[in-house]
């Protein structure tokens, strides 16, 4: 699926193979292109001028009951949801994903969670495909979802529906989850490389909060909580730095003197750095957060981020709230609950300890 939020999960075990001797090529489209190449793989589009911010966008424009919908079955926790948007993403792609697979020829098809068709090219090209989960998502009823919205496209291609993947990969730290989805693997977070600010190598001052609304956030709904945030920031003793996901500081306006705005950066780095999180709810975000070991604060808002929200909330590692209920007294207590950050520093130990992608990507082609 194209977007950061599906590449860049994908891109530790990429490099897992490849540092093997493997060859490795993503297929993906639209927004996903750049993401991929510019984690140093290479990418075949799979859908030239297709972009799903367009096609939703449309979708959206005309069906205007859907944005509704699909945020009353978020809070639900329902994924089917996804299949209704992203579905037509998949049947999209699949013509060339299919005839990609069969001129490649690959040994073994991974694909992330939204991306269905990556079953269907598993099923051209006769190998295994490898279900790569994004989070806290139970993804056995979605996956099914999917395999029942596209069936009629492995007919027309004379291709067998899989019942199952082969192999689900779960980067949920297994406390954090009713029960693993497969096999377990360590998050190793990865959000691209950059050129580092000089202060971000120097001990902050004082606390330091990241905040961050992923990338597709600020593009559906504007500055508006991100403009929140800051509006209680400036009553708060501590530093936060707005990580803006290509966005520029620009439309923030005038910032009080403890926050710092950034157009990009690494968010794994910045996080080395800080107390605590602030966040939309983004798997990766949370994984990432988790990696680090530090409090968070998600304030959810669609897809599968009520679900992130409160796999934080039940392993005592986050706090949750909605947009009104943000005010200095919330975030005060984010940087001083002291259960919070023991629970912070119990998952990330939990963790370090599963079998990281090299291992993941080794068992893969002794399975295979």
């Amino acid at each position: 699926m194209p977007g950061a939020g599906h590449v860049f999960p994908l891109v530790p075990l990429a490099w897992a193979f490849r540092s093997s001797g493997h060859e490795v090529l993503f297929g993906t489209c639209g927004e996903g292109l750049g993401h991929a190449s510019g984690a140093g793989l290479p990418v075949v589009d799979v859908a030239p001028g297709f972009r799903v911010r367009d096609y939703l966008g449309q979708l959206f424009a005309q069906r205007p009951e859907l944005p509704a919908q699909e945020r009353a079955a978020a809070r639900r926790h329902s994924v089917h949801f996804a299949v209704t948007l992203f579905a037509p993403v998949s049947r999209r792609m699949a013509g060339d994903a299919i005839r990609l697979a069969r001129r490649w020829r690959p040994d073994l098809v991974v694909y992330d969670e939204l991306g269905a068709v990556g079953a269907l090219a598993a099923a051209a090209a006769g190998v295994p495909g490898v279900l790569h989960d994004c989070g806290f998502v139970r993804t056995r009823p979605l996956w099914q979802g999917f395999r029942q919205a596209l069936l009629d496209l492995y007919e027309e291609y004379g291709l067998r529906a899989p019942a199952e993947p082969a192999v689900t990969l779960d980067p949920a730290p297994p406390s954090t989850v009713p029960e693993p989805d497969g096999w377990s693997v360590r998050y190793v977070p990865y959000s691209t490389g950059a050129v580092l600010p000089d202060w971000l190598s120097e001990p902050p001052r004082r606390r330091r909060v990241a905040v961050s609304l992923g990338t597709v956030t600020p593009d559906v709904e504007g500055p508006g909580l991100m403009q929140r945030i800051v509006g209680v920031a400036a009553g708060i003793d501590a530093e936060f730095v707005l990580a803006l996901g290509g966005r520029p500081v620009a439309i923030l306006g005038e910032l009080p003197p403890n926050v710092r705005a950034c157009e990009w950066v690494p968010l794994n780095v910045l996080l080395t750095t800080c107390a605590a999180i602030i966040h939309h709810g983004g798997a990766g975000t949370a994984l990432t957060s988790i990696a680090a070991g530090v409090a968070q604060l998600v304030v959810p808002n669609g897809a599968d981020r009520h679900i992130t929200a409160d796999a934080t909330r039940r392993r005592g590692i986050g706090l949750v709230a909605e947009p009104d209920e943000l005010d200095t007294a919330l975030l005060q207590r984010l940087l001083t609950d002291h259960e919070l950050r023991v629970a912070a520093a119990e998952v990330r130990t939990e963790l370090s300890g599963l079998p990281a992608p090299a291992e993941i990507a080794s068992r893969l082609i002794r399975w295979r």
